[in-house]
């Protein structure tokens, strides 16, 4: 038995629009730009000029270590940051009681 695939969609055209690191000559803000294929100019967004340059960007290599060690900064980093909010709302408590 054969399928009609005659009436299916047609497939989407993928554009690809690379993400890409920059740095600003005029302020030297570095940030990250998702460049359309129909972009002429990249504006940073620190200062607005568009005299930038596209830096050498750095490819994500994904081992175990790797994982382990973003977990565990990322945890700390959540630690870290409910501390914080704990002893602001014990600093609140002794102001305000």
């Amino acid at each position: 038995m054969s399928e009609d695939f005659s009436r299916t969609a047609p497939r989407a055209t993928i554009t690809h629009m690379p993400l890409y690191d920059f740095r600003c000559r005029a302020c030297g803000h570095e940030f990250e730009a998702l460049v359309r294929p129909t972009e002429t100019s990249i504006l940073c967004p620190a200062c607005q000029r568009a005299d930038v340059e596209r830096l050498l960007s750095a490819f994500a290599v994904s081992t175990d270590e790797r994982r382990s060690a973003a977990a565990k900064a990322s945890r700390e980093a959540q630690i870290r940051g409910r501390r914080d909010a704990l002893v602001a709302e014990e600093e609140y408590r002794r102001n305000h009681d």
